[in-house]
């Protein structure tokens, strides 16, 4: 039986299993679809403390469970978790048709880039469509053409930013007419001579003119209802994220958006149940505060079963 099991590996996961590690409590630490999290798909991270040059995102992953490894946490590459049945202690996971017993859980399955929602945008993923650039701006079919990015945020304007390294021209769509990124990003993004911004506009669809790849997008200014067609070679969708609660809905507290509600420190409404990192917060959203709040759940969970006599 385990002590702790940690899903996720992202900033709050990882850090929850260096220091639970470090309490000697040998986590075992489930990756899920994406090891390292969102934040191996992030060329340059800048803002997070002990980088004064910045970091790539993979070797911060990369590095994070090193450590975490080095103080005794185990790492188990999974597909999925299945099932989790958190009716009674102790804790029984489902992982890729293995039940796993555990005396606590910490949830730190983050979040996935949420989409447009579009019929054409499902049809077209991967043949022209996509949610990230630093994965694959340097495709062929995106060298020397015209590119847009969907969303006004930090993401869309790192997006933005990266395909200019392959694309004649970045076209970024947003549905107002200022940016919502941080003034050092939006500066960057507005004084770039490859990026023209296309503000109070929406897309409706994505064409690809029966050749099963993006050739443009059909746009709506939501302030005149006007309606135009940009041609262009990929859409990169960079409009917000969702919450990967899905397997406990109905089991554990959320808000209406799915974000799990810790009630006390990190702990849940479920006693030996704690969360962390982007998948109960909806406001941060950083690489550092999915630390603090990964750490925070390694020791709630460490007082918990201290307190059970563990």
């Amino acid at each position: 039986m385990e002590k702790v099991v940690i899903i996720g590996t992202g900033c709050a996961g990882l850090t929850a299993a260096i220091y639970a590690a470090r309490s000697n409590l040998s986590p075992l630490v489930l990756t899920g679809l994406m090891p390292g999290g969102l934040l191996t798909t992030t060329s340059t991270v800048e803002n997070y403390p002990g980088f004064p040059e910045g970091v790539d995102g993979y070797e911060l992953m990369v590095r994070m469970q090193k450590q975490a490894e080095r103080f005794g946490a185990r790492v188990k590459t999974l597909h999925a978790v299945e099932a989790a049945d958190l009716s009674r202690r102790p804790f029984v996971l489902t992982v890729d048709g293995e039940k796993i017993e555990t005396q606590t859980v910490i949830i730190a399955t983050g979040s996935s880039h949420r989409h447009l929602g579009l019929v054409s945008e499902g049809l077209l993923e991967k043949k022209g469509v996509t949610f990230c650039a630093t994965c694959d701006g340097a495709w062929a079919m995106f060298r020397n053409q015209t590119l847009v990015v969907v969303g006004g945020g930090d993401s869309a304007c790192e997006e933005a930013l990266h395909l200019t390294r392959f694309a004649s021209e970045v076209r970024l769509v947003h549905r107002r007419d200022t940016l919502r990124a941080s003034k050092i990003m939006a500066q960057r993004v507005l004084s770039h001579e490859k990026i023209k911004p296309v503000w109070d506009t929406e897309v409706t669809e994505i064409l690809d003119c029966k050749l099963d790849k993006v050739t443009g997008v059909r746009l709506r200014n939501l302030k005149t209802g006007a309606e135009s067609l940009l041609p262009c070679a990929g859409v990169f969708v960079a409009i917000g994220h969702v919450p990967n609660t899905h397997l406990f809905k109905g089991v554990l507290d959320m808000d209406e958006n799915g974000y799990i509600l810790p009630r006390k420190g990190t702990a849940t409404n479920i006693p030996g149940v704690f969360v962390a990192g982007d998948c109960a917060d909806h406001i941060y959203r950083q690489a550092i505060t999915a630390a603090g709040t990964g750490c925070a759940a390694a020791i709630d969970a460490e007082r918990f079963l201290a307190l059970q006599g563990n």
